[in-house]
């Protein structure tokens, strides 16, 4: 496996980790009415979508 698709594949499993946990945290913010936990989930999901499309990206281009 070439480096560039170590990365590609790194990415595409951070992304997932993240909307995980941005998951995890939205819902932990509107179960404790947070607000601010609930918008942290939400951002952190977001960033791991994009992420994950990256590393998606990434693997497309070298193939």
């Amino acid at each position: 496996m070439k480096e560039s698709e170590k990365q590609s594949v790194k990415d595409r499993a951070e992304g997932k980790y993240h909307q995980m946990k941005g998951s995890l945290k939205e819902s932990a913010g509107k179960a404790l009415n947070k607000p601010g936990t609930t918008v942290a989930g939400k951002a952190e999901k977001t960033a791991g979508k994009v992420q994950e499309k990256v590393g998606r990206a990434e693997r497309s281009s070298h193939k």
